[in-house]
This record gives structure tokens, C-alpha cells and sequence, in this order.
């Protein structure tokens, strides 16, 4: 079941904006599936507009409602759609928490005034770089940019040094994006936050002219193996789970770091929220601060979502590049600017 209807204005936002995956989650009112309705001791499930994957918010709830005995209802969705939808519903929305896969969306709703600080627990579990300067939100897990590339089609000694060089004319007809997504639109973010407006534009020119638009992450990774185009952007976790699965996918795919603080090496954060006009501030404080503790962290290394563990010093998962090796350039989450991004995508005629 989807959620409940938007209003006009609201569609005509979310027209711009298709699933960073590639595959769309269903919005669902159902439990979680954890196996509690205990609830707490304020009173009921507390409600999480979840914009991550399913199976590893999943994942997450079970282990916070076996340690808490506090059920959670997921109602899915996702990033721009969650945002949005929150924006509108203001002060009267039934969400307590809003998880998302990249932290634009929660910068959205943060400069709406709808988030209340987190707790000093769960700032306390998280490195300041993966937090935003408000303390309004905090950041749980992360995923890194990457250029996935087919060898056969791009030589060692031909691939590029920087994500802005996609924009120039050899790249023209050889590279993948899916720039309707949230994945892509938060890339587009991070290179408005550290190169500027003027740089930025220019690099979206290039690649109009430049780029095959693609449905998601993962119809990339299969175009690129498939040797229908030469390379393209994505987050390294799709191409991790297909090598962690059966490689079907990726057999005939590379991938480059960037590094050096490019904006190519950028590092997304996932975000996490407290609402301000949660019913359940207790419990929804619990449910970040779970996510980030050591506990949620090992659930997310060892779960097959292969994403980076950021929080309460726990290790990634050891089948990815090491964190400090990707240099990834220090963004803080709150200047990333969905809004911004969406106008100058469709000015370049991408979105």
C-alpha cells in the first residue's frame, strides 16, 4: 500500500525525483515485522518514515525491539518522497524518527525547523564527520562514491583523475548516471558544496552532452559489464553485494576510488531524526541512539548490506576499502542542498 495521497504541489516536487535504487520500496503502514508489540512505557509503536533499505532497517528494528521491548512501525518510502512528504505535513505528521539513505533530504526537513537536537548519548557515539553542524540530525552509516568502469573499455592509464573530468568531450557517450535518483542528486550535492555554483553548472553541462541516464545504481553496474557504456557513477555497495553474491553483475566491472578529497571520493551519509512533534520523544531517542551504539553498528557490518559502519568505533565490514584509505573531502551533511541541486539539474536538462 502506498502512502496517503500528497498534495499537488508536493507531486509535482517528486515528479523530479525517482528511487535512488532503481527499484522502488513500497510505502507500507504495516509493523515492522519484528516480532514485538510490547510498545514502551510512553505508550505504542513509535513511527519511522524510513527512506533505507528495507531488509536493513529491518534488521535494525528487530534488534532494538529484542533490547528495548519499544515496537516500531516502518512506513517506507523514499528520500525525496519521505522529505517532502514531512515538509508538508508539519507539525501534525505521526512520524517520531525519519531514516534516510542520503542526507539531503534530512537537510530538507531540518531547515523546516521539524527536527529536535538528538541526544548527547548519541552524539557522543558519532565522529563530528559524520554529523551535521545543526546537532539537529545524526548520521548512521554511509556509502562511498565510486567510478565503476569495464576494463575492456577503459585502460588503466585512460581513467579519469577527478569526477569533474566526466565533463570533458572524450568521456562523451561513455559514462552512466542515474540522475533522477537521490544516490546521484546527493553526489550533485556534495560537488555544489565544495567546488561552488559556477564549477558545478558547468559540470552538468558536460554531462548532458556526455552521459546515458540510467533507471538506478544497479541498472548502471549492469550496463557497464554488459559493455553497453564504458563506466559509470554508483555507490560501492551494489557492486560489493553482486561480488559478495554470485558477480553475475560485475564480472566485467572495476572500480576507482578517487581519493585525494575529490568530490568524486564523496562519502553519503545516511541520516537519522528525531521529529519535534514526536508523540514518543523517549523512545524515538532510544530508537538513533541504538543505531548508532555498538550494538545497531555490529548489525550493520555484518548484514548484507555491505554499507560502512561510522559510529561507536566499530569496524566495516572487512570485504570494503578501509574508511581512511578512500580520502574521502570533508562536507558537512547540513550544506547539502537537495532543493538547489534539483533546480540546476533540470536547467542542464538532466532531471
Amino acid at each position: 500500500m502506498r502512502l496517503p495521497a500528497r498534495t499537488a504541489a508536493l507531486a509535482a516536487v517528486l515528479a523530479t525525483t525517482l528511487t535512488a535504487c532503481g527499484t522502488a520500496t513500497p510505502s507500507s503502514g504495516s509493523g515492522s515485522g519484528s516480532g514485538s508489540s510490547a510498545g514502551s512505557g510512553s505508550g505504542g509503536a513509535i513511527v519511522v518514515y524510513n527512506a533505507q533499505h528495507e531488509d536493513l532497517v529491518q534488521e535494525m528494528v528487530a534488534g532494538f525491539t529484542k533490547a528495548t521491548g519499544i515496537a516500531v512501525t516502518l512506513r517506507n518510502g523514499d528520500d525525496a518522497e519521505l522529505g517532502n512528504q514531512l515538509v508538508q505535513e508539519g507539525k501534525a505528521s505521526p512520524a517520531d524518527v525519519f531514516l534516510t539513505e542520503n542526507s539531503p533530504s534530512m537537510a530538507l526537513v531540518d531547515r523546516a525547523g521539524l527536527f529536535t537536537k538528538i541526544s548527547a548519548s548519541t552524539t557522543a557515539n558519532v565522529p563530528a564527520a559524520y554529523r551535521p553542524s545543526t546537532g539537529d540530525w545524526t548520521g548512521w552509516a554511509a556509502r562511498a562514491t565510486v567510478f565503476a568502469y569495464n576494463p575492456a573499455k577503459v585502460q588503466a592509464s585512460a581513467l579519469p583523475a577527478s569526477i569533474l573530468d566526466l565533463a570533458e568531450p572524450k568521456w562523451k557517450g561513455r559514462v552512466g548516471i542515474a540522475a533522477g535518483g537521490a544516490d546521484f542528486q546527493a553526489i550533485v550535492s556534495a560537488v555544489l558544496s565544495i567546488e561552488g555554483q559556477d564549477k558545478t553548472k558547468a559540470w552538468l553541462d558536460g554531462l548532458k552532452t556526455n552521459a546515458k541516464v540510467y533507471q538506478g545504481n544497479t541498472a548502471i553496474m549492469k550496463a557497464v559489464d554488459a559493455g553497453e557504456v564504458d563506466s559509470g557513477v554508483i555507490y560501492h555497495y551494489y557492486w560489493a553485494k553482486d561480488r559478495a553474491e554470485s558477480g553475475a553483475n560485475s564480472k566485467n566491472v572495476q572500480l576507482l576510488y578517487f581519493g585525494k578529497q575529490d568530490p568524486g571520493a564523496f562519502l553519503s551519509v545516511s541520516g537519522a531524526g528525531v521529529l519535534a512533534s514526536s508523540k514518543h520523544q523517549a523512545d524515538a531517542q532510544k530508537f538513533v541512539d541504538y543505531l548508532t551504539s555498538k550494538a545497531g553498528q555490529q548489525i550493520l557490518a555484518k548484514s548484507a548490506a555491505l554499507e560502512y559502519a561510522i559510529a561507536s568505533g566499530v569496524a566495516p565490514n572487512v570485504a570494503l576499502k578501509p574508511i581512511a584509505d578512500l580520502q574521502a573531502p570533508t562536507v558537512d551533511p547540513a550544506s547539502l542542498n537537495s532543493a538547489t541541486v534539483v533546480t540546476m539539474m533540470q536547467q542542464a536538462g538532466l532531471i
